[in-house]
């Protein structure tokens, strides 16, 4: 119902307009008459209420040419007051005239024309009439699923309605139809409803009794449809029509999605409608503009220099430096990474795998690199990693070899698999086109960076253990080549060739056969130029073939003796070999079982590259054996096989495996494995028969002995929860087991196809094993607190007893019994045979022992200390108890460890008399120390020559005790269990307890001298701050080169060598190592890392002032005038921002990301400093610009910079509320809410490149930012003239931002 006002206007402006057509005045005299008409009843311009009484006059019974004059005149800019909004009249004249432009061909033309010249005219103000009006006509708010609320919204939609209406126009018009289902997909049809294009029986037929009306009419009609498609095809062409079409792709990828259906439709009909192929300039014209909304970007504003920071790259591609020693520094993250992924000193939890292939992304993005160039590097990283390391209980090359060959081939495959499956889910027009060509690139640039990698034949050289395999793969190279040109069948399957041969294979070689196993390439790499020789081929059907173990062992071949230890030591070559030696380890004869294990576990698991993800998934269903369907108990099955168990845990616990299957991700599902072993067999009541054994038959205190040092290898158990808590690390919580349990769990619950068994699905905790979650929480008691004493009969102190009474027979000497009465161990004066001996052990499961066992150290040590039982009694009781039950070495490193650091007991001298003397080794190991610290920059303090060697009695027993045990294989699990153990305890103790302990172990191991020399130079940075500051200088010289030498630091190549180092140790006149391996070695050990941050910032910023004052001093005008020299000294900006980021997230992982984003940048830029020199502005600049670069990697490397999180990561929610933190920060002190302490140069530096780096590299981000956050830093951005970062920003925030891109569009040019 029109209310009175309304009437009344309408008749007004009706007689008005009536009244200037009869005087046939011009159109201007119109619009003063009709804005006069509005003035004088106080209607706002532009008016909703004159536009909605035009358009309903115009359409279609007063369709007068003058009429039209005076509307166009009305939109225009030039009238003297705009009386009309253009989008409201738009929206208006859309919704009657497209669907009526049949019967109107003429208003239609007339429409056409409008709608070029008036579509992308935005000055309409925020009238809520307006909006309302437009919503109404459209149908905006239901066809789009939410509610208008700004002008900018209905700008961005009324545009791409007009858009969808006009194509679903023309292809009726032309006789095509979208079918429903598909027109559903967008939503928006040419009547505004839900459905795409509708039937046009509404179209009224135009009249045609006269002839040549119908004739004329026709003739428009059919030429509307032309200009329709020129109209659209202008309008795309406007880089304000990509904006907004961008803008939909970005925010509504559902609705774009109808739209390019469309023009896909009318792709594939081009050739049978004549309509189309007369238009096909026209539609390839439309298509190409549409499709360049999809990748449309703002430019920078190359004039200032922030827009030269974000709008230059930092890569050199790696191809062009193939010439040279060092590969492009920009990429140092990877070698950081990989060097750390082989750390013997800490087990990941998460896959290496999948932090790899996050990384990879991470990197190319921030480098803006090919893939050939991203995968070259990658290769190049890891064969740095092949180098024989430093002799000691760590990895050596095998799990080297295995991120080689495995890790890095498997996280390509992830890469690629990932863009396949983005681009089968895209069915866009040229969708396909797209994101299927990019997944060729990337095929195509693995090929191209494996064909390049000829050119390092300085990293090929394959270790002599790999020589073989190599030489093997480059013959049957060469056997493929003669048999394909020959037409004969190719390398025999059954054979492998001769290791013996010099066929020149080199580590390329296995690298390709590494893709090729997990189908990355085709057998084409083997007639690559060069790939083998033409010799070798020429020679190929006289080379030498060996038949496999393998295959004798598929054909049928029973699993003897002679057959097993060759399978052993030869890896595997498929995953049928594997799966049926899986089959026979489950159901074979025990004999059967236990050497199939064995075969598991040896050379197919340590360097069966090309199937090794199969194995570890078939060495943890080992330890979890299936249970019977019969079975009624549940852990029972567990016994029967004992021996394949027993084989498994011997094979799988060893150094290299244990490594591997962490590189893996695999160690949260072995740790759900091992727990019911341990429970299982640690309940078990022991005979007298098998408590121990003289041959290999397993017993159950062997096996309980193998799964809980296995478990506890998981998790620093020897560490109080509290210490846990507040130490450093990539994850803290990662210490715990429940920890463990979690992460396993979660990773079943995302990934349930790829569960290891049948339990494995089920959630697991430490709840579900009764006697495991006592001995923990005994165990942390123990370690918070000192034991609390025992009244007799007590089933513990029985227990403690007797053995005590075994400990004391075996020493053939008499003493007392200090947990109860003397009387009790009236037996231990008894000298016995061994067989007495052995039927004097205590009878009690593994877990009651274990209870005991801190008891009974208790009462030994006291003893010691009191003189009642000498030293070498003491070491002699210890091994005693742990040749016994070796488990028990876990109570007793938990214990002495908790005891030390109590420091109640007093030191006892090492002089060789009552202890062991380090004399002989301990200035030696001083003084390569010394030699080890000074080569990398830090200077500390040693103790003077000739004072006391002293050690707290805890200490001295358990150092004592470890190196009783000897160095070989079957006791890896022991010292890998006592190892770190001793090293932490030892750097609890007063200097200089670490390179005492060192020293006693160089004498017994002389071949660990200098991994032991290493390992003592760790300790000096745990708690040294002065020490780790030193270190982390000398890391970022060694990589950057040093502030001080003001000719060459600019130019200077940056050296990941220098860093990281060729080699770990030179065969000199004592160890060496880089700055940076050994900080990574030490870093995870340094016992407070909170202020590293803050350190690490200010190298930093230290040397981004360098950068910048070098590049503009006066001294290199001829430099500074060259844009190449800009470019270095922006890379060099990047390097030392990327260096930066990898050793923090290195260092603290998520807990220092974190207080890089909330506390460590805001307080930079908050504190004013004392500059002793005067600092320039582009040094001001730069400085801003690498902080952001840094703050930005590292959130990349912490979190990603996809729009989820990587499952091993944190949750979006978390993301989004670190990220918000710091927007939250920038958009109050734009808002001058705060005031900052440093220049505001920097700050608009660092904000306009945080900003430009969080839209190119990591748009997921923004959209998990608060609307409101992003308009406060958007209008800061406009500004200081940024306005390109500014639309980036608010483009990326989701619908609620699309109004504001939109009329900041209107606003700016």
């Amino acid at each position: 119902m029109e209310t009175e006002i309304e009437t009344e206007l309408k008749r007004s402006v009706l007689d008005t307009l009536k009244n200037c057509q009869q005087r046939q005045d011009s159109v201007l005299v119109w619009s003063l008459e009709v804005g006069k008409c509005l003035a004088s009843r106080a209607i706002s311009l532009p008016s909703p209420e004159l536009g909605q009484l035009l358009v309903s006059h115009l359409c279609f019974q007063n369709n007068h040419p003058s009429l039209w004059k005076f509307l166009e005149l009305s939109l225009s800019s030039s009238s003297p007051s705009s009386l009309l909004s253009p989008l409201h009249v738009l929206s208006l004249l859309t919704s009657r005239i497209i669907i009526n432009r049949r019967s109107q061909p003429l208003a239609y033309r007339l429409y056409l024309e409008l709608l070029s010249r008036y579509a992308l005219d935005f000055r309409t103000p925020n009238a809520l009439k307006i909006l309302n009006s437009i919503d109404a006509a459209l149908n905006l708010s239901t066809t789009y699923g939410f509610e208008l609320r700004e002008i900018g919204h209905a700008m961005v939609l009324v545009f791409f309605t007009i858009v969808i209406r006009l194509i679903d126009a023309t292809m009726e018009d032309w006789g095509l139809r979208l079918t429903l289902s598909d027109a559903q997909l967008c939503g928006v049809g040419i009547g505004g409803g839900g459905g795409g294009v509708v039937d046009m029986e509404v179209d009224v037929p135009y009249n045609t009794t006269v002839v040549g009306n119908h004739e004329h009419h026709e003739r428009v009609r059919r030429k509307n449809t032309f200009i329709g498609m020129e109209v659209l095809a202008k309008l795309t062409e406007s880089k304000r029509a990509l904006a907004l079409l961008h803008l939909v792709h970005l925010n509504m990828p559902e609705k774009f999605k109808g739209l390019l259906l469309r023009l896909q439709f009318l792709e594939a009909n081009k050739l049978v409608s004549p309509d189309l192929k007369s238009a096909n300039q026209l539609l390839a014209r439309l298509s190409s503009n549409i499709q360049g909304a999809l990748g449309f970007q703002y430019r920078l504003n190359n004039r200032n220099l922030t827009g030269t920071l974000l709008g230059i790259g930092s890569h050199r591609p790696l191809c062009n430096l193939a010439s040279q020693p060092s590969q492009s520094s920009c990429w140092v993250l990877l070698d950081i990474f990989m060097e750390n992924s082989i750390d013997g000193r800490q087990l990941p939890v998460a896959s290496s795998i999948l932090i790899l292939s996050e990384t990879i992304n991470t990197l190319r993005v921030f480098n803006r690199a090919s893939w050939q160039d991203t995968f070259l590097a990658l290769w190049l990283s890891a064969l740095r990693l092949e180098r024989d390391p430093l002799e000691g209980p760590i990895p050596h090359l095998e799990a080297r070899l295995c991120v080689l060959f495995s890790v890095v081939p498997l996280a390509i495959a992830n890469i690629i698999e990932d863009e396949a499956r983005s681009s089968s889910s895209s069915s866009s027009l040229n969708m396909e086109t797209v994101k299927g060509g990019d997944n060729f690139s990337r095929k195509r640039g693995l090929i191209s960076s494996l064909q390049v990698l000829e050119n390092y034949s300085g990293l090929l050289c394959p270790p002599s253990s790999v020589l073989g395999a190599a030489n093997i793969a480059a013959a049957k190279a060469a056997s493929f080549i003669s048999s394909s040109r020959n037409a004969t069948d190719s390398i025999s399957a059954n054979g492998s060739g001769d290791s013996s041969l010099n066929a020149g294979g080199n580590l390329r070689h296995l690298i390709v056969e590494a893709c090729l196993a997990r189908n990355l390439i085709d057998t084409s790499a083997y007639f690559w130029p060069g790939y083998v020789s033409a010799s070798l081929v020429s020679q190929s059907d006289i080379l030498p073939v060996q038949k496999s173990p393998w295959s004798t062992f598929m054909e049928g071949a029973p699993l003897n003796g002679p057959l097993v230890n060759l399978l052993s030591i030869t890896p595997a070559t498929s995953l049928a070999e594997i799966e049926k030696v899986y089959h026979i380890a489950i159901s074979g004869s025990a004999e059967e079982r236990s050497s199939a294990a064995k075969i598991l576990c040896g050379a197919s698991l340590i360097s069966g590259w090309n199937i090794q993800e199969h194995v570890v998934r078939f060495v943890i269903k080992l330890l979890s054996p299936p249970i019977p369907t019969a079975s009624t108990e549940t852990r029972g099955h567990l016994v029967d096989h004992m021996p394949a168990l027993s084989s498994t845990l011997v094979g799988a616990s060893s150094v290299e495996s244990v490594h591997i299957l962490s590189l893996y991700g695999a160690i949260p599902e072995v740790a759900a494995a091992l727990m019911p072993l341990c429970e299982r067999f640690g309940s078990l009541m022991p005979t007298s028969i098998n408590i121990s054994s003289s041959d290999d038959e397993p017993t159950t205190y062997m096996i309980f002995s193998a799964a809980f040092l296995f478990l506890l290898r998981l998790w620093k158990f020897y560490r109080p929860p509290l210490e846990m808590a507040v130490s450093g690390g990539e994850n803290m919580v990662e210490l715990s087991l429940e920890y463990l349990l979690l992460l396993r769990s979660n990773f079943n619950s995302a990934a349930p196809d790829q569960t290891s068994n049948q339990q494995s699905g089920k959630p697991v905790y430490v709840d579900d094993y009764p006697k495991l979650r006592d001995w923990c929480s005994q165990n942390n008691s123990c370690l918070a607190s000192t034991l609390s004493g025992l009244s007799n009969g007590n089933p513990v102190h029985q227990v403690a007893n007797k053995i005590l009474s075994m400990i004391y027979c075996k020493m053939n000497k008499s003493g007392p019994s200090v947990v109860g009465n003397p009387s009790t161990s009236s037996n231990s004066n008894s000298t016995s045979s061994a067989g007495e001996e052995t039927n004097q052990r205590p009878l009690y499961p593994a877990w009651e022992v274990l209870e005991a066992i801190p008891f009974v150290l208790e009462a030994i040590l006291t003893a010691c200390a009191y003189g009642r039982l000498s030293s070498r009694d003491l070491t002699t009781g210890l091994r005693d108890l742990v040749d016994f039950l070796p488990a028990s070495v876990a109570a007793i490193v938990s214990y002495f460890s908790a005891e030390v650091t109590r420091g109640i007991w007093k030191p006892v001298p090492m002089n060789g008399t009552d202890w062991p003397s380090p004399a002989a080794s301990l200035p030696s190991v001083e003084s390569e120390m010394r030699q080890i610290l000074t080569a990398v920059g830090v200077d500390v303090p040693f103790s003077a020559t000739g004072s006391a060697m002293m050690l707290p009695l805890p200490m001295a027993a358990l150092v004592s005790l470890t190196i009783t045990f000897k160095v070989q294989k079957s006791l890896q699990h022991i010292h890998a269990v006592v190892g770190p153990a001793l090293e932490n305890c030892a750097s609890a103790c007063p200097w200089p307890s670490v390179p005492i302990i060192g020293s006693l172990w160089a004498q017994k191991v002389r071949r660990w001298h200098e991994f032991i020399v290493v390992t003592c130079c760790r300790a000096v940075f745990r708690q040294n701050k002065v020490a780790v500051t030193q270190l982390l200088r000398s890391c970022f010289t060694s990589f950057l080169g040093s502030l001080q030498v003001s000719n060459s630091w600019l130019t200077k190549e940056s050296n990941i060598n220098g860093l990281l180092g060729s080699t770990i140790s030179s065969r000199g006149p004592g160890p060496t190592i880089a700055p940076g391996l050994l900080y990574l070695r030490s870093c995870r050990s340094i016992q407070s890392i909170h202020y590293l941050n803050e350190l690490i910032v200010r190298l930093v910023v230290d040397y981004s002032h360098e950068s910048a004052t070098r590049w503009a001093s006066k001294e290199s005008l001829r430099l500074k005038s060259s844009q190449a020299s800009l470019s270095l000294a922006i890379a060099k900006a990047r390097e030392v921002a990327t260096l930066g980021a990898s050793l923090l997230c290195i260092t603290g992982g998520l807990q220092l990301a974190q207080e890089l984003y909330r506390e460590t940048v805001p307080t930079c830029l908050l504190s004013s400093r004392d500059e002793k020199c005067e600092v320039s502005t582009v040094a001001r600049i730069m400085e801003g610009y690498t902080l952001a670069y840094m703050l930005v990697i590292t959130g990349g490397i912490i979190w990603g910079v996809e729009d989820n999180p990587p499952s091993w990561s944190i949750t979006k929610s978390r993301r989004a509320r670190i990220v918000g933190t710091h927007m939250d920060f920038l958009a109050r002190v734009m808002e001058d809410n705060i005031t900052l302490g440093c220049h505001p140069t920097t700050w608009k530096a660092y904000v306009s490149c945080f900003l430009g780096l969080v839209v190119s590299g990591a748009p997921g981000w923004i959209q998990e930012m608060k609307v409101e956050t992003l308009k406060k830093l958007a209008t800061g951005l406009v500004g200081w003239h940024e306005c390109e970062i500014a639309l980036s920003l608010l483009e990326r925030g989701g619908v609620a931002c699309m109004g504001s891109v939109a009329e900041l569009l209107g606003v700016i040019k």
